[in-house]
């Protein structure tokens, strides 16, 4: 039987206990930084932003879930946080959820001289990101091309 990966064992974990709290998992990532390494849990909640006392009870339970199963032989930073407002777009699904919101594109090579796009995303369609600007003017963005797709942040 293969090995769970880290980000997969936290995310059996909190399976139950983030929407029996009305939570909702963001995401996971158990990386390197330096000399350091963090697991980090990111986690949402429908229709209200995430507390420092909704961080403290998620952190709780699952720091006291790893230290019982004691997976992680290294020595490790436990951070869990809101994806914030400028949250990446990840799993297709975010594609519909944020369907009409202003988003951020940076590619891995430019597209038409350019790295970096913005506009009104109208979905994912053919694994192309299709965005529009202010007079509807359409763009596709092969999502393959793209590193990292976020919601904008406007003031």
């Amino acid at each position: 039987m293969a090995k769970l990966k880290i980000t997969d064992i936290v995310e059996r974990e909190l399976a139950d206990f983030l929407p029996e709290n009305g939570y909702e998992l963001f995401m996971t990532e158990y990386v390197k930084e330096g000399k350091d390494w963090f697991l980090r849990i990111y986690v949402d909640k429908p229709g209200g932003s995430i507390s420092i006392e909704d961080c403290e009870k998620i952190s709780g339970f699952i720091g006291k879930r790893l230290d019982e199963l004691d997976p992680i032989e290294k020595n490790y930073f436990l951070e869990v946080s809101s994806p914030g407002l400028d949250r990446p777009l990840i799993k297709d699904s975010d594609y519909v959820k944020y369907k009409g919101e202003i988003i951020d594109i940076t590619l891995y090579k430019a597209i038409d001289g350019f790295k970096q796009y913005s506009g009104i995303l109208q979905g994912l369609e053919n694994d192309e990101i299709v965005i529009a600007d202010e007079s509807g003017n359409e763009m596709r963005i092969p999502k393959s091309a793209a590193s990292k797709v976020k919601l904008a942040v406007i003031f």
